[in-house]
């Protein structure tokens, strides 16, 4: 029997599916999140997009056009993180995403520290895309067919 649950085991690992516990952690993070960048996030981008830009530090200001299309790349990413054939490539899209927005706050904005908390989603998001990357795999096989 012990056999039996270690090749399960080596081979659940060697497809790169999370185990249960793993994937209810992963599920957890990716709604929550998909959840914050669209409504917290990227919903206020493509809302008031305007009002965003008005209140804006002078030191910080972006193009109405660049918000927007960062507002529908959160709101996408978010979406994403709830498909699960999506998932992996949207957490990479949104890794990528908070690892620029960290940067424009240690850089352009003059607020390093400010750059702490997207460095933490980015790494949350590599972490979820590590972990869903068959589903890579999985949509490019579907998609070959």
């Amino acid at each position: 029997m012990t056999t039996a649950n270690s090749t399960a085991e080596f081979s659940n690992n060697v497809t790169g599916r999370p185990g249960k516990v793993r994937n209810r952690v992963l599920w957890t993070l990716q709604i929550l999140l998909g959840l914050f960048f669209i409504i917290a996030s990227g919903g206020p981008k493509l809302v008031i997009p305007n009002t965003l830009t008005e209140n804006a530090p002078e030191n910080l200001t972006i193009p109405l056009g660049l918000l927007i299309f960062i507002g529908v790349a959160e709101v996408a990413g978010g979406i994403g993180l709830m498909v699960p054939r999506l998932s992996a490539l949207a957490a990479a899209g949104l890794s990528v995403l908070t690892v620029l927005a960290a940067g424009t706050q240690a850089f352009i904005a003059d607020k390093p520290l400010m750059g702490i908390f997207p460095l933490v989603l980015a790494a949350i998001f590599a972490w979820i895309a590590y972990e869903r990357r068959a589903t890579i795999t999985d949509l490019r096989n579907s998609l070959s067919r």
